[in-house]
């Protein structure tokens, strides 16, 4: 998700109050700045393109309920009145996602988005249709920064930035307290990019590449930032990020 679509949801739940913690004041360095005072917020996409980060797992599950249902609390994740609850009692409710419910990806439809080639019918090594990856691809391999969403070209299935840029959480439990992440960032080797690359990262992390993309279960365009109050719908990822400090492998 790009800092104007997490603007708008910030904007839409978070004006009054951030109960939740939504805002992480370390946006305002990559490109999302609040301003005013508690009871009159208002979030701004100082560089709108780029991918949101220092959003946490939960962060994400409830920007994907507010697609959902209009609030954060419940929709395709059920928070039970938890603001960071016990990681393995929060999994996609899967009677909200048919009803036409917006979820983080499963790592199988993450993985699928990213490699499968459906006119090949076959699986790449990168998430560029490609068995071998360079510069032109991807953002990766550098000590440089995010680039906007949509610079390189896209994938067979359409999808921009699985690979590099940042670092995109998946719905996966792993233990106690991790999901998983995949994809890689700006600064990762090509090895984080690879299909074999399985990470976690604790719910609550919150950091400089670490963002998310969305899937929807019925076939409708992600609303655009000024659409967003009434849209909900495209069986499509849209996507996001994770931490320098090393991620945990599977």
């Amino acid at each position: 998700m790009t800092n104007a679509q997490y603007a708008a949801f910030l904007n839409a739940v978070a004006s009054q109050s951030d109960t939740y913690a939504l805002y992480d004041t370390n946006m305002a360095s990559y490109g999302l700045t609040r301003s005013g005072s508690a009871g009159n917020w208002t979030y701004t996409a100082t560089d709108p393109n780029k991918p949101v980060v220092y959003v946490s797992f939960w962060d994400a599950a409830r920007f994907c309920n507010w697609l959902t249902s209009g609030e954060t609390e419940v929709g395709v994740y059920n928070f039970g009145g938890a603001t960071n609850p016990t990681n393995n009692t929060v999994s996609r409710d899967a009677a909200a996602w048919a009803a036409g419910g917006w979820a983080l990806p499963t790592e199988n439809e993450w993985y699928k988005a990213a490699y499968y080639n459906p006119a090949t019918d076959s699986y790449s090594l990168y998430p560029t249709g490609k068995n071998t990856i360079a510069a032109g691809d991807a953002n990766y391999g550098g000590t440089g920064a995010t680039k906007d969403a949509g610079s390189y070209a896209a994938n067979p299935n359409g999808t921009f930035d699985q690979g590099g840029n940042v670092w995109e959480w998946n719905d996966a439990i792993i233990n106690t307290t991790g999901r998983g992440v995949r994809g890689g960032a700006f600064y990762d080797s090509d090895s984080n990019l690879a299909s074999s690359a399985r990470y976690f990262d604790a719910a609550p992390l919150e950091n400089y590449n670490l963002g998310f993309r969305v899937v929807a279960s019925s076939l409708t365009a992600v609303p655009e930032p000024s659409t967003w109050a009434g849209a909900m719908g495209l069986m499509t990822l849209v996507f996001g990020v994770w931490v320098r400090r090393g991620r945990r492998p599977l």
